[in-house]
């Protein structure tokens, strides 16, 4: 939920002959939706045309390019429907959220320190100073992935996304009380629809409970703050060395691991390992089928974001929201579809405007930064 809150980039678009805008998109922004501090590369198409084939046809080049840009798309949708499964098995067998979570993060450890080892991707060099900047930013992308678990383990998945849809309103609320920063009337009239919207489908929501409905919002309160932080700690400033996006979003990923194992000793002790044997016992599962749900929950959850990363920082910031909606779309269904989880005619509708909204706010957003 995953799996992102952090500042848009400006919008971009591209046309022949005129200039062609990428924005890089930080992974973090793979929980909010919300494009991330990054930068934006601006060349001109004949440059770049004569740079890549010689001044020849790049018609063979944009239509690989757009193959890419889909297969990443693609991807990216099929990873997160199989972490919202994996992970909504996981916690019917095992109610342990803040166990599985942490299970969850430390399972992406093992898809980068590999690469880290091997060399295939560059190790990143940080200084204590360096550590101690991301230490509350990692933080709340615990607070972000645990409230997801909790929320997605205390009622349904379709529910939690709806209100995983409010984040926006967290984010201008303290985006105005932290940064001071007054947006325009027309972004603000975006969170109306948002609002009412999350109010409708939560009234009108068949497995509604007050747990699930906190712990989204917790999440959402979470991300909506590793944005602000990030804005008002890293905005201009270099941290570390190979700290490209992947290795950012790999590092906090590692001290947040390094987090949630106290954290959930402290809260669940080791109840995790008599869960999972109770699991067993019941003989709904086996050790080995269990422990591979939970690898699955855990290597699919990091799967989604990495590719996330990789389609979002290849498109502009109005192709992203609208995918990241449709997203939030394609994951609402296929948990209805996965669970049989009935949805009342005022939740489907609830959900509807609330969508809407997130993408109207993506938009206006987007639109200021021109």
């Amino acid at each position: 939920m995953g799996t992102a809150a952090f500042v848009p980039n400006p919008a971009s678009s591209s046309r022949v002959g005129a200039l062609e805008r990428s924005s890089r998109i930080s992974p973090l922004s793979m929980a909010s939706g919300n494009p991330v501090i990054g930068e934006n590369q601006v060349k001109s198409s004949t440059a770049l045309a004569l740079s890549t084939t010689g001044g020849e046809d790049t018609s063979s080049s944009s239509i690989a390019e757009t193959l890419q840009v889909g297969s990443y798309f693609a991807l990216w949708y099929l990873f997160n429907i199989a972490y919202n499964i994996y992970n909504k098995q996981a916690l019917n067998a095992v109610a342990f959220p803040w166990s599985i979570a942490t299970i969850q993060m430390i399972a992406g450890c093992f898809y980068f320190v590999p690469l880290w080892l091997f060399g295939i991707r560059k190790a990143p060099k940080l200084s204590l100073s360096d550590v101690k900047t991301l230490i509350p930013i990692a933080l709340c992308h615990t607070g972000v992935h645990v409230g997801a678990v909790i929320a997605l383990g205390a009622g349904a998945v379709s529910f939690a996304h709806i209100v995983k849809a409010s984040e926006p309103v967290v984010t201008c609320v303290l985006n105005g009380i932290i940064l001071k920063e007054i947006l325009p009337m027309k972004v603000y009239l975006t969170l109306l629809p948002i609002i009412g919207g999350v109010a409708i489908a939560s009234m009108k929501e068949l497995s509604f409970t007050y747990l699930a409905l906190g712990a989204a919002m917790m999440s959402n309160v979470s991300s909506s703050m590793r944005g602000v932080l990030s804005k008002k700690t890293m905005s201009g400033k270099k941290i570390g060395e190979n700290m490209d996006a992947q290795n950012l979003y790999a590092v906090l990923t590692a001290i947040s691991s390094l987090m949630l194992i106290p954290m959930m000793l402290a809260i669940e002790g080791t109840g995790f390992l008599k869960g999972f044997a109770d699991a067993v016992g019941t003989g709904s599962f086996t050790n080995k089928s269990l422990s591979i749900l939970m690898a699955l929950s855990g290597l699919s959850y990091y799967a989604y974001n990495e590719v996330a990363f990789l389609a979002l920082g290849k498109v502009n910031p109005v192709t992203h929201a609208v995918g990241n909606t449709i997203k939030r779309v394609v994951i609402i269904v296929a948990s209805v579809i996965a669970f049989k989880t009935p949805m009342s005619t005022g939740s489907i509708i609830g959900s509807s405007i609330a969508i809407c909204g997130t993408l109207l706010y993506s938009l206006a957003m987007n639109s200021i930064k021109k």
